[in-house]
């Protein structure tokens, strides 16, 4: 059952400027992050933000006009990769410097999580500091707490809100048992279906049961399903804190959002976080910031 919980807990969500250290334009108030992944600091890519839609380098600046004019900011990560968390901690800082944040989506929660993290929310605004902050807000061990923790305290003090976006155990293992027939037109084409199939026979190295490729298929859309809902629902201006997969324009939640967003069009930009070394489609996202790389890992070898 490894293989089947490696989809639950996000395999898919993140196998994929100038120096961060210096200040860019008056414009930016915070000092960009100091880098901590130790691998390809070196590589010319590092710190670039590049806007796929061009091809062009951009500087900050024009990133965060971008990001603020957007209702829906979906920031793609890699998820052991402590640049990437950092930087988000950053983004949310400085687009909130330009235009008030209406709400804060993360795939690390679930939403049968909502009425904890709230309480945990309510109390952190009233005074009263948790002694275990993870413990109160039932923070799933799969997440680690030392890569997500800044982050969340961060936004918990906000007067904005945190929403769960991801769904728990119980529901994954009824869409894995039993998958539900997913409506739409963008999100059930077939070369998106197709192209999610193999990344999951490639995350699962290749020894997934084709028998159980759909169940699997099922499992990473209604994830993305269940993000889309919850960021359209969200207070705008809200961001999403996913996985690269689950953000990409191509694959993953906003699909689902031009499918269930009916006549009423949010204005979508993706940001996705890429390791210097990685390739970033032209049409997974608007926007890609390159950062150091995270030490290698074989996740094939002991399955």
């Amino acid at each position: 059952m490894r293989w089947i919980m490696l989809v639950f807990l996000g395999v898919l969500a993140g196998c994929q400027i100038l120096p961060a250290q210096k200040k860019e334009t008056a414009a930016v108030e915070h000092v960009l992050p100091q880098w901590q992944s130790p691998r390809e600091r070196d590589h010319v890519r590092v710190g670039q933000i590049v806007d796929l839609r061009s091809g062009e380098l951009v500087t900050v600046a024009q990133l965060l006009a971008e990001l603020a004019d957007a209702s829906i900011v979906l920031l793609g990560e890699k998820h052991d990769n402590p640049d990437h968390h950092a930087l988000q901690l950053w983004l949310l800082q400085a687009l909130h410097a330009q235009r008030a944040q209406g709400s804060v989506v993360m795939e690390m929660l679930t939403i049968n999580q909502q009425d904890t993290v709230t309480q945990v929310q309510r109390d952190l605004r009233a005074g009263t500091m948790p002694q275990d902050l993870p413990s109160e807000l039932d923070w799933h061990k799969g997440w680690d707490w030392q890569q997500y923790g800044t982050l969340v305290s961060y936004v918990l003090e906000r007067s904005y809100p945190l929403l769960a976006g991801n769904l728990n155990r119980d529901a994954l293992m009824g869409i894995y048992r039993n998958p539900p027939k997913l409506t739409g037109t963008e999100s059930t084409r077939a070369d998106v279906t197709e192209r999610l199939s193999e990344q999951i026979r490639e995350a699962h190295c290749n020894k997934l049961p084709e028998a159980q490729l759909p169940a699997m298929l099922a499992v990473q859309q209604q994830r993305d399903r269940s993000m889309a809902q919850v960021l359209l629902g969200a207070p705008k201006p809200t961001l999403l804190i996913a996985g690269a997969y689950h953000a990409r324009y191509d694959l993953g939640v906003p699909l689902h959002i031009e499918d269930l967003q009916g006549g009423d069009e949010v204005t979508q930009r993706v940001l996705i976080f890429a390791e210097a070394d990685q390739q970033v489609a032209a049409q997974s996202a608007d926007f890609v910031w390159y950062t150091p790389s995270v030490a290698e890992q074989d996740y094939c070898a002991d399955l």
